[in-house]
């Protein structure tokens, strides 16, 4: 197959590109610098969202696009930054639904990126892509938009599945700044440490997009999370147990809340999601176990 790929240079995306390759599939990767990538036998780069940048006219018919393009979630909260993480998730996707209704030959699929913080947050609470409900928070409100502006795409005949992403595990992400503590002997749980942490391993989030593009039964929500989500403290205890670390401190909520601001809500409140709609398909998990995914990416 053909695929399209934005935020194809990414933490994800790069692995997701590994993966389809793998399986045989041409990646053509939407970038803002083509001119700094080098085109392989299977990997072609093409510019766009920038003047003079026209992507349709140099991709052949396409079989597959997915969007994980988006700033980065991490950095202080201030009104430009959540400007940014709003503006650059709908902009991209946007471009990429008008793009899709110009193409003479639609493609199969539109997978879109979107997060578990569709949810909201809750201790007590567990979330599937049955839920109804959304959250209330900034967050919830900026996937709910992300995600009205990928339905789009149905709209044109195009099968679509919204790839809701909980914490991914890997070299790059998150995964890095969680275990500095650690690290350096000072980890333990944040905050009451009750809170949930909905986790993937990055071969796994790459795997079931790649599945998701293969299976045409996949469409609407699909909560692209490990089947064992873990709270706070557990995850710690876990990481370190992996890292060889001692667990005994706590970061006090409010000094969190003061270092970080309205950014502490992705580390003090979460929820607990499960992968149903992946499993009920059969997608088999290379890293189940937060015990393996952690030992894999450390």
């Amino acid at each position: 197959m053909n695929i399209v790929i934005s935020g194809g240079t990414g933490f994800v995306g790069k692995q997701l590109a590994e993966t389809l390759i793998e399986k045989g599939h041409h990646v053509y990767i939407l970038t803002r610098s083509p001119e700094k990538k080098l085109d392989t036998k299977q990997v072609t780069y093409i510019g766009w969202l920038k003047k003079g940048f026209d992507p349709l006219s140099q991709l052949p018919e396409i079989d597959a696009v997915v969007n994980l393009a988006g700033t980065s979630l991490f950095g202080k909260w201030t009104k430009e930054k959540k400007e940014d993480i709003r503006s650059s998730r709908l902009e991209a996707t946007e471009t990429l639904v008008d793009m899709i209704g110009k193409m003479s030959k639609k493609p199969k699929v539109f997978v879109s990126g979107s997060a578990v913080g569709y949810y909201g947050t809750s201790e007590q609470d567990a979330f599937t892509e049955d839920t109804t409900k959304r959250g209330q928070d900034f967050l919830a409100d900026v996937t709910y938009e992300w995600e009205e502006t990928a339905k789009q795409a149905k709209s044109l005949g195009i099968r679509t599945v919204l790839a809701r992403f909980g914490i991914v595990l890997g070299d790059k992400g998150a995964l890095p700044l969680m275990q500095l503590p650690f690290r350096y002997f000072a980890g333990g749980k944040l905050g009451s440490g009750e809170q949930w942490l909905s986790w993937i391993h990055v071969q796994d989030a790459a795997g079931l997009i790649a599945y998701a593009i293969e299976q045409d039964s996949i469409k609407g929500p699909l909560n692209v999370t490990a089947p064992s989500p873990r709270r706070n403290k557990d995850f710690s205890k876990t990481l370190a147990k992996t890292l060889h670390r001692p667990y005994w401190t706590a970061a006090p909520a409010p000094v969190i809340q003061k270092a970080l601001g309205e950014m502490s809500t992705l580390v003090l409140e979460g929820q607990c999601v499960y992968p149903k709609k992946a499993l009920d398909s059969g997608y088999q998990f290379r890293f189940p176990a937060l015990s393996d995914a952690l030992e894999q990416a450390l």
